[in-house]
């Protein structure tokens, strides 16, 4: 896959025409703070398409993104780590279950960003659950791979494919685009 154009097209928060349009979706899920946003960014080449922040936990809706006129890239916020009150804090998390469980959205695959440092966490063997229960292809982006070296990388890398159940892992960093053509070629 090649992307040639993207565009932000809306942000929901609950039942909308598009979480269940017939054009192809690509979910990108993941706990806060991962670089989800920022490999979106990577995947398209744009540095300022989806908005990537400092702060965990700035995504607050699911945000769809057109790419190449044809299908969407679907940004869930982050789960875990965000910096808003408890009660916000859930909803988040209930709004990411919705889309992936309820809503009627059947994502063609999607994309479970890990931060490869930390490795998989309890949030993201529950998604994984969800996934796995949902029918749900997906593929996990072990981001953040340029911070580690070479050996500790692969010991990472396997931890977390056996830690997911062997689901197919892919190194990424959006620092220098590793990984972000094999990712893309996986879409």
């Amino acid at each position: 896959m090649k992307v040639s154009s993207s565009v932000f097209i809306k942000g929901v928060r609950g039942t909308d025409p598009i979480v269940t349009s017939v054009e192809a979706q690509y979910a990108f899920v993941g706990r806060s703070n991962v670089g989800k946003s920022s490999l979106i960014n990577a995947l398209c080449n744009k540095n300022d398409l989806v908005k990537v922040s400092n702060k965990p936990g700035k995504t607050l809706e699911i945000n769809y993104f057109l790419i190449n006129n044809s299908f969407y890239f679907v940004d869930l916020p982050g789960y875990g780590y965000a910096r808003v009150d408890p009660v916000e804090k859930e909803k988040l998390q209930k709004l990411i279950v919705w889309y992936l469980t309820a809503s009627g959205a059947k994502p063609k695959m999607v994309v479970l960003v890990l931060d490869s440092k930390v490795g998989v966490t309890d949030f993201d063997r529950q998604m994984i659950e969800i996934l796995n229960a949902g029918g749900h292809p997906f593929v996990l982006a072990a981001n953040k791979i340029d911070k580690l070296g070479q050996k500790e990388a692969a010991q990472q890398l396997h931890a977390i494919a056996k830690d997911a159940g062997g689901a197919e892992v892919i190194p990424t960093s959006t620092q220098s685009h590793g990984g972000v053509k094999l990712l893309l070629q996986k879409l």
